[in-house]
């Protein structure tokens, strides 16, 4: 992903323990946006949080991956998000809600692949 393209960050918020096709469906993504040449993908397990129902999900630590919330980020050009949005549909209908923002991409330079001056 070049740095002057308009970046963005597409979050989709899950509970942990939602599965698609017998395997978490947070790996579900971060497998999608691999083999579709995304960024990078990260997920992150939340210690507290309410949804729809506005009941509090909190749990112990040792539960919480498979209990607690979840937030799947993925970085990347915005219009390439938009598109890999488009082929969630069918993961996103097990439970999910994602946001898609602009964001500004700093990477130091040993990472971005430039030279430092």
């Amino acid at each position: 992903m070049a740095l002057d393209e308009t970046s963005a960050r597409l979050t989709i918020h899950l509970s942990g323990n939602a599965v698609w096709h017998h395997k978490p469906a947070y790996a579900e993504i971060v497998h999608r946006a691999r083999a579709q040449g995304m960024a990078g993908a990260s997920v992150f397990h939340g210690i507290e949080g309410y949804g729809t129902h506005r009941m509090i999900h909190q749990d112990k630590p040792s539960r919480l991956r498979t209990h607690g919330p979840c937030a799947v980020v993925v970085v990347d050009a915005e219009e390439r998000l938009r598109v890999f949005l488009d082929t969630l549909e069918d993961v996103l209908s097990v439970n999910g809600v994602a946001v898609l923002d602009r964001a500004r991409i700093r990477m130091p330079a040993i990472l971005s692949g430039q030279e430092t001056p």
